[in-house]
């Protein structure tokens, strides 16, 4: 094989890719909610909670926050068999590659160059979910697979093994610009440091002076204060030199026992460690949670609601907690676009960090709102709120997502929908045609921009020659508008400092118009065929229409043969 060829994932309809429609966001003040008074000087109240299909919400926020994304957590779909119980195996998958494929890639689009990706993912994808992370983030930007004991107890009904963990996948955006962060000291860690024999540079602990591996100049011998002789045990050599070892005497590094003739040992400070430890690979139970202790924070929050309507396997606070410590510092934006019951929000919330999440399901009302309200006023005790000191504070903004630009009126034909006034016609057409929406107060036809000098005016009038004469006298040579309208009068091209486009025309053809979802639910999702009874024979293939025709003329002319089928 070439070292040019590039290995690929392929699946049933991996080449159909959907026309998103880059849709605007509309906030709804009432569902948005922040604190009645500041708690401390860094709440963060501009935070975003979206209402609708993910796919499409991510699309919404291309424009704004694309590489401004500093920590991405999905807890998507695991495509196990219960969910897809109406597709053939090759079928179900392949769906849910394309649609994590589309997802995945707007992702990317979004994250910065230092920031990352978390995927909490089971068996039954987790394998071929890591080929597509790397067909998409590059095999390079791979980080690790953490493994997450999510259950701490064997389950005895299990047909062959008990499944008691999960996996946390983990790419970078540019690996070399990704520096993951220190987690957190224990008091445990701190407390294993001593200081016996009152060294005034406080605590330390010791680390062993011999080493496995062979260093020529950690041969000779070693004298203790107290006369004994000591030479590196079998097997095993100094890992200082001696003139290294003499300068660690000389400071008081060296520790021999409280009696003076141990092995010697070098002394580490406390106030020299590390401040942090790196993160690991293996995370056990005890120390980010399972998914029972989720189960008790969700019920805590929702006591009035029945055990049916809670979630049946959320993610621990102290799980997403320390993946927001490794991925992210207070004040950075986190997004997570399969909010489920807003734990990731909750606890960014918690943590300072800004955060965007996406839920289309109506539990972003049942019970992300209320959820995040508790937060906000102090009033969720449970999950990390004693661990990081939350007293509450902050707000967030709700969004819907706005209905597709254009319908089909009575005759068939694509329209303006009736539901956009002036101003969303305007957002919506600098979305798609490039431009940053940021209408002037002072300028009616300055709506948006793409560069200093270049603007959009988006109007449903019919534009005379006299309105676009005076349009290019006020525009002036320097500067250049887009003008998107229903209709004008005179030549497109009469104006050099003008370009005309005629709307919808001009974005006719630019999406899937009136698709309003691309969720996971397998619902949404397209019907298998269905089989024919056994005892019912297939229906013959119809024949096309010009081999009908063929046989027509064929039957209307003259036989060779007679009746029989035999010749005459």
């Amino acid at each position: 094989m070439s070292k040019k060829q590039k290995l690929e994932l392929t699946w049933i309809g991996k080449e159909n890719r959907p026309k998103l429609e880059p849709r605007i966001l509309l906030e709804d003040p009432e569902k948005s909610y922040h604190a009645r008074q500041r708690v401390t000087e860094n709440d963060i109240f501009d935070n975003r909670l979206i209402f609708g299909d993910n796919l499409l919400a991510l699309k919404a926020l291309e424009q704004e926050f694309a590489g401004k994304v500093k920590c991405v957590f999905i807890d998507p779909p695991y495509n196990t068999g219960s969910a897809f119980a109406h597709y053939d195996d090759g079928i179900e998958h392949s769906i849910w590659l394309s649609l994590m494929r589309d997802r995945l890639e707007l992702i990317r689009r979004l994250l910065s160059d230092d920031g990352s990706l978390w995927i909490t993912i089971d068996d039954n994808e987790a394998h071929y979910l890591k080929v597509l992370c790397d067909e998409i983030f590059g095999r390079q930007n791979f980080v690790a697979t953490v493994i997450w004991q999510k259950l701490f107890t064997v389950k005895n009904s299990a047909k062959y093994l008990s499944d008691m963990h999960e996996y946390v996948l983990i790419y970078s955006k540019v690996k070399e610009s990704w520096d993951r962060r220190l987690l957190p000291r224990s008091q445990e860690l701190d407390d294993s440091y001593a200081n016996p024999d009152n060294d005034p540079r406080g605590p330390w602990t010791t680390n062993a002076v011999q080493a496995r591996n062979f260093y020529s100049q950690g041969t000779y011998e070693i004298k203790s204060p107290s006369g004994q002789v000591f030479t590196p045990p079998s097997g095993t050599f100094w890992r200082v030199s001696k003139k290294t070892f003499k300068e660690l005497e000389q400071d008081q590094r060296i520790w021999w026992g409280k009696d003076g003739d141990a092995i010697p040992r070098i002394k580490k400070f406390l106030s020299e460690a590390k401040q942090g430890v790196v993160p690991a690979t293996l995370w056990l139970h005890n120390d980010v949670g399972t998914n029972a202790e989720a189960k008790v924070e969700i019920r805590s929050l929702f006591a009035n609601l029945p055990e049916t309507d809670l979630f049946m396997t959320p993610k621990p606070e102290r799980l997403i907690r320390k993946i927001l410590e490794i991925g992210s510092s207070p004040g950075d934006l986190v997004l997570d676009s399969f909010a489920g019951s807003g734990t990731t929000g909750a606890v960014a919330h918690k943590m300072g960090r800004r955060w965007i999440m996406v839920e289309l399901g109506e539990h972003c009302h049942t019970h992300i709102i209320p959820r995040l309200k508790k937060v906000i006023d102090g009033e969720d005790p449970g999950g990390i709120t004693k661990a990081v000191g939350w007293k509450g504070g902050g707000g967030f903004r709700y969004y819907r997502l706005a209905p597709s630009l254009l319908e089909k009126d009575r005759y068939g034909n694509l329209v303006i929908s009736k539901q956009y006034n002036a101003a969303m016609l305007a957002e919506a057409m600098c979305k798609l045609m490039g431009f940053t929406y940021a209408p002037s107060e002072t300028v009616y036809w300055q709506q948006g921009h793409s560069t200093e000098n270049d603007f959009i005016y988006v109007t449903t009038q019919t534009l005379t020659r006299d309105h676009l004469a005076a349009l290019s006298e006020e525009v002036g040579a320097k500067r250049s508008l887009l003008i998107c309208c229903s209709a004008f009068r005179g030549r497109a091209d009469a104006y050099r400092n003008l370009t005309l486009k005629k709307i919808p025309l001009a974005v006719l053809h630019k999406c899937e118009w009136g698709h309003d979802d691309y969720s996971l639910n397998v619902a949404n999702l397209p019907k298998a065929p269905t089989e024919p009874a056994p005892d019912t024979p297939p229906a013959p293939m119809q024949e096309p229409k010009q081999a009908r025709r063929r046989r027509a003329r064929s039957e209307a002319m003259p036989s060779l043969f007679g009746n029989d089928g035999g010749a005459k």
